[in-house]
């Protein structure tokens, strides 16, 4: 694999150390994943155990907590999603999942929480998740109605999330929910809900195309203590924003991994498969394909490590920055798979195939923590400040 980019400006030694590392231990460790339905559960348990005990999960939590770095480096998170992917989808969903889910409490947690529960996280002892979107709440975030209301020393929660990674395996969730009586983004707070509460249901097991632990939550009259409160109500959903801003870069690093994996096995096929008298790299066609493909893996790359190293050490929010890497990662990454798949020609749609595989597996990177479309709108509205800000000065002149 080109490995040239870890030289990139964006990336410092320790970084390529780390790529390095991981890709060696990829090699002697990740060669027993089981991709059977059914077996996604255990399978992650397992890995997170794996990954804890090689000490990857340190890059999940800050230095405080058991971690590597002062505050979770960006760049740290994209290398070791990008390594994983390019090895198994899920691999990757494991780690990502543990940073995910354990996020908002990194960046916004009291010292108790964080010592109770990125301690654990970053050992592999407690299995995290992200509590989020609801059936008619995902993308308009503001939009959500799990709901909670204060009753002495407590909290008492009541609502559904849907589609929340590690349903049904995680040890907590971060949960998303308003205070009874608000509307719209500013009644939103974040509250760590553990896994055996009381009033806390996994309504359903979710299938999707790519097997991963994936679950309905209910909350029927679920009492919390009001200590599960991240940091300040009425500003989860700030929280919810800042969190994503992070881990929306590395969705990006992720679906690269399968694109390089997915070019890895289209060059070895197109260079290996005799056709027509020659090879299948003879023709103009599969020169283009394999062309795009390069083409697009370094676009998104730039676009990844200059999110990555604007959030590190630029500035706090990359909100424009983070949108444009997953978005264009996401939907390269689509594209590069499927021509992948054409070179392959029916071998590539035969199930359990590298490349079919990749296939189910980059399909909902495009979807989750803001979808294609979303991430437009976001950009668009970045885009515009300046220019809204020109026209709100030039009234207020005149």
């Amino acid at each position: 694999m080109d490995q040239t980019y870890l030289d990139w400006p964006f990336l410092e030694a320790h970084h390529k150390k780390l790529a390095l590392d991981l890709e060696a231990w990829c090699r002697e460790n990740l060669n027993e994943i089981s991709h059977e339905r059914g077996d996604a559960d255990e399978m992650c348990r397992r890995l997170v155990g794996k990954f804890g005990a090689a000490g990857w999960l340190r890059y999940a939590v800050p230095k405080a907590y058991g971690g590597v770095h002062d505050r979770l480096d960006v760049r740290s998170l994209c290398l070791i999603r990008e390594t994983l992917a390019r090895h198994d989808g899920l691999a990757d969903f494991a780690f990502a999942m543990q940073g995910l889910g354990s996020g908002t409490i990194s960046l916004f947690g009291s010292e108790g929480q964080r010592k109770e529960y990125l301690t654990a996280v970053g050992r592999g002892d407690r299995i995290a998740a992200f509590a989020l979107s609801e059936p008619h709440a995902g993308s308009d975030v503001a939009a959500m109605s799990t709901s909670f209301r204060e009753e002495g020393d407590h909290l008492v929660l009541n609502g559904c999330k849907t589609w929340i990674s590690n349903g049904g395996i995680a040890d907590y969730y971060t949960v998303f929910a308003r205070e009874e009586g608000t509307s719209g983004s500013k009644g939103i707070s974040a509250i760590i809900v553990d896994a055996t509460t009381p009033g806390l249901e996994i309504a359903e097991k979710i299938e999707i195309t790519a097997p991963h632990p994936l679950a309905r939550l209910e909350f029927n009259e679920c009492r919390v203590l009001k200590s599960a409160l991240i940091g300040e109500q009425g500003r989860g959903f700030k929280y919810a924003m800042a969190t994503l801003d992070i881990f929306r870069t590395t969705v990006g690093a992720a679906s690269m991994g399968f694109a390089k994996r997915a070019m890895d096995e289209a060059m070895r096929r197109a260079t290996s498969r005799q056709i027509f008298g020659g090879h299948l790299t003879d023709l103009q066609i599969i020169q283009s394909k394999l062309g795009d493909m390069a083409l697009n893996i370094d676009a998104s790359a730039l676009l990844i490590y200059r999110a990555a190293w604007v959030k590190d050490c630029v500035a706090d929010r990359v909100t424009r920055e983070a949108a444009m890497a997953k978005l264009y990662a996401t939907e390269a990454a689509q594209k590069i798979i499927d021509d992948a798949i054409q070179i392959f020609g029916g071998q590539g749609v035969v199930y359990g195939h590298i490349v079919e595989r990749l296939y189910r597996e980059v399909r909902s990177l495009r979807i989750y923590e803001g979808a294609s479309e979303v991430q437009k709108i976001i950009i668009a509205g970045q885009a515009l400040i300046p220019y809204q800000m020109e026209t709100s000065s030039s009234s207020e002149s005149r």
